[in-house]
């Protein structure tokens, strides 16, 4: 074989190599294992010169299992680098998962078991308040911010005696840490804030003291999760934050979205429309209504819930009816989900309160994707645009899940048509 005939097949073969990286969702784009020939008395000196070449970045340094190192490398370096007579091959570097670990159902069925496609994104920098009854503040499987936290329904530290806002939080941002489950945005950082008592009531003056707390720190979180609710006033004539109704909370999260906080809320568990429901009822928020899923994969073909048959919105679901209402609205899976509970634990639990952070999660992918790309970040009326745009559509063969004639998620009642987020594009 001709001299040009080798270099064609080893462009050909490194052309292969960046295809790989782009299609398997497990391979890390841009990072590399360099291992070198049997030969070569030490990995270390060969390291500290491939280092000193522009845009390299050598990470670990192997000198006993194999010689050799790993590093980021640019694609315009690789093919020099396997030319060097020194080097016996190059792998791309891949990622791994700890078997111990429980995958929750529900973030299995919005594909945020890999929300790392291509970036490996989980959630880092972006900082995610629950409004809630607190959070477990010593539980292992939880990354608490280090300072930010508020008590809006007692004093003393948001500690959670009752499991609610422990279970929100692991939906959210439980950690990937080989115990446990992992939740959909497993590096956000959970700002605990307390507005409902250990025996799950409160008020809205605590709900807007959670709320104002979020907004005076609107430079740091970025997003809001609210799993509660109770009876109010349709907000129809309220739109675009015009306080017809002098409704103080609507107000208040208007004021929040305005300084970039996105709210994600639970749509409600009365089985009805959510037009008298505060406040899922708010034109300004993303609100969530509940899959019933009892496999963690679409297409319908688990065994039926208590609240529905597989992949058909649960019985219990709040819904919408109007059409701006539907424009606002996502689902996600409600029943059965299995998360952080308090005192260091954790529990099945069912409803729209469930559904709400997966959403949430996502939210954080998206908004830490954009924030490690040194990309502006988007209003939340943008962030919700954007998970509705990539959303599993309602009775329609999704494709990339392979539901063959089957449709990915339906409801027989024909009231829901909001799509159901997916996080694997973030």
């Amino acid at each position: 074989m001709s001299r040009r005939m080798w270099v064609g097949l080893i462009l050909a073969l490194a052309l292969n190599v960046g295809a790989s990286a782009q299609s398997d969702p497990d391979v890390i784009p841009g990072r590399y294992i360099v291992v070198l020939r049997d030969h070569v008395p030490e990995s270390l000196p060969v390291a500290a010169q491939v280092a000193r070449l522009p845009g390299i970045a050598v990470q670990h340094v192997y000198e006993h299992a194999l010689k050799g190192f790993s590093a980021a490398i640019p694609a315009n370096r690789l093919e020099a680098l396997r030319r060097d007579p020194r080097v016996a091959f190059i792998s791309e570097d891949r990622r791994v998962w700890a078997f111990a670990e429980t995958l929750p159902t529900g973030v299995n069925r919005i594909n945020a078991e890999r929300p790392f496609a291509g970036s490996y994104n989980r959630g880092s920098g972006i900082n995610v308040a629950v409004l809630d009854t607190g959070v477990d503040l010593t539980h292992p499987d939880l990354n608490l911010h280090p300072t930010l936290a508020k008590n809006c329904a007692g004093t003393g530290a948001p500690n959670d005696g009752n499991g609610h806002g422990t279970h929100v939080a692991g939906i959210i941002a439980a950690r990937s840490n080989s115990s446990g489950v992992v939740g959909v945005a497993s590096e956000a950082a959970i700002v605990p804030v307390k507005v409902l008592a250990d025996d799950g009531s409160g008020s809205w003056s605590q709900v807007i003291c959670g709320v104002d707390f979020v907004t005076a720190n609107a430079a740091q979180i970025k997003v809001a999760n609210l799993s509660l609710g109770g009876s109010g006033q349709d907000s129809t004539s309220d739109a675009n934050c015009n306080n017809a109704r002098n409704d103080a909370l609507h107000k208040a999260i208007c004021r929040s979205v305005r300084a970039g906080v996105t709210y994600v809320v639970a749509a409600g568990n009365s089985g009805r429309d959510l037009r008298s429901t505060v406040p899922a009822t708010y034109d300004e928020v993303i609100a969530v209504t509940a899959l019933a899923d009892s496999d963690g994969r679409a297409c319908g073909v688990g065994a039926a819930t208590a609240y529905g048959a597989d992949d058909t919105f649960a019985s219990f679901s709040n819904y919408a009816t109007l059409t701006s209402d539907l424009n606002r609205l996502l689902g996600a899976p409600g029943v059965n989900i299995y998360s952080t509970y308090r005192g260091g634990a954790y529990a099945y639990a069912s409803g729209t309160s469930m559904a709400s952070p997966h959403v949430a999660g996502v939210a954080a992918l998206y908004l830490a994707k954009l924030l490690a790309a040194g990309s502006p970040l988007p209003s939340p009326s943008a962030v919700r645009t954007e998970l509705r745009s990539r959303a599993e559509p309602k009775n329609v063969n999704f494709g990339s899940d392979n539901c063959g004639s089957r449709s990915s998620h339906t409801d027989p009642s024909g009231r829901h048509p909001e799509p159901i987020v997916r996080a694997d594009t973030y």
